[in-house]
C-alpha cells in the first residue's frame, strides 16, 4: 500500500485512525520506525493493535502537512531517547556508576550498571542504556567535547 491510499484522523479519545482506500477503518493504528537512528525520517510502517502493517511511508515529507504533523506527533509521544551532548562528570571509572549529562531535554543522571551498557550502533554513534532501561544516544561521539571524549575512552 503506498503513502497516497489512505486517511488518518484521531477517534474521540486521540488514537489514531487509518481509513484504507476500501475504506477498512482500523483504531489505535501506530507508527514504527524502521531505522530510528540512522534514517529517522526515512521506512515508517503504520501498524494496527495486533501489529500488523497496513501502510509503509518511504519518507515523512511525501506526507501531506496534516498527516506528517499526525505521525511525528505520535512518534514523539512514544520514542524518548535523550541524546547526550556533553559529559560532565562520572562518580567513578568502575561501572556501576553515576553518570552526569548534558542532553537535548536538560540535565539528566543516569546509573551505567556496566560497560556492556554501552553500545556501538554507528561507526560514531552510541546508545547507553541505564539501569531503569532508558537509552540514551550519542549521535557522533567525535561532536563531543574533549573532556567528554576523555571520559568516555575510559569506558570504551
Amino acid at each position: 500500500m503506498t503513502t497516497h491510499d489512505f486517511t488518518l484522523s484521531r477517534n474521540a479519545f486521540g488514537k489514531l485512525v487509518f481509513t484504507a482506500a476500501n475504506g477498512d477503518r482500523f483504531e489505535g493504528v501506530v507508527p514504527v520506525r524502521a531505522f530510528p537512528i540512522g534514517a529517522p525520517d526515512d521506512g515508517i510502517a503504520l501498524v494496527n493493535a495486533d501489529g500488523q502493517e497496513l501502510a509503509w511511508i518511504m519518507r515523512l515529507s511525501d506526507l501531506a502537512d496534516d498527516t506528517r504533523a499526525m505521525v511525528e506527533q505520535e512518534l514523539a509521544s512514544r520514542e524518548f531517547m535523550p541524546e547526550i551532548q556533553r559529559i560532565q562528570r562520572v562518580s567513578n571509572y568502575n561501572a556501576p556508576c553515576t553518570w552526569f549529562v548534558e542532553t537535548n531535554r536538560g540535565d539528566a543522571s543516569f546509573t551505567l550498571k556496566g560497560e556492556e551498557d554501552i553500545r556501538r550502533i554507528a561507526s560514531t554513534s552510541l546508545l547507553i542504556a541505564d539501569n531503569h532501561g532508558v537509552q540514551f544516544l550519542i549521535r557522533d561521539t567525535q561532536a563531543l567535547d574533549k573532556g567528554s571524549r576523555k571520559i568516555l575512552d575510559r569506558f570504551l
